[in-house]
């Protein structure tokens, strides 16, 4: 895969992908547990990171790059919802505290990763392997908060 084409294909894979989780959810969502559902998706994101990190072929890079796109499609809506429904009287004030965590995390993530290639002489997998990180926080996060809730009832 020539470089013009993976820098074509794995931002539109992503995103195409991105799109149709979020419209099965929305289709399906009441038939599917956010948490289980955000679970599954964080586990395909670990692996997906993996396999963009570790497998040198190109097109599975690709198909690595698509799998991402359809795993994080439900973990910002999926992150709103479950902090709209546990905090009932958090009003625009959370969604302002969340745009705000998702901006730094926007800013933060592809920060470290690029700052972790540049310290592997520009080795990009290198930098993603450490990203996989951020979807294991996401997991940790969602296993206190059930365990959280579990406590309070």
């Amino acid at each position: 895969v020539t470089k013009t084409v993976g820098d074509l294909a794995g931002p539109m894979a992503f995103a195409c992908l991105m799109g149709i989780s979020r419209v099965l959810y929305g289709k399906f969502g009441h038939k599917i547990k956010l948490d289980k559902f955000m679970n599954l998706s964080c586990l395909l994101c670990i692996a997906s990171y993996l396999v963009i990190g570790l497998v040198p072929n190109s097109v599975v890079g690709l198909i690595g790059c698509a799998l991402c796109g359809f795993s994080v499609g439900i973990m910002w809506p999926g992150t709103f919802s479950k902090a709209a429904a546990s905090l009932k009287r958090g009003g625009t004030a959370i969604f302002a505290l969340l745009a705000l965590g998702g901006d730094l995390g926007g800013t933060s993530g592809p920060t470290i990763i690029g700052f972790v290639s540049d310290r592997f002489n520009d080795n990009m997998r290198m930098g993603i392997l450490v990203g996989t990180f951020f979807p294991i926080l996401l997991l940790l996060g969602i296993y206190l908060c059930k365990k959280e809730k579990a406590r309070n009832v």
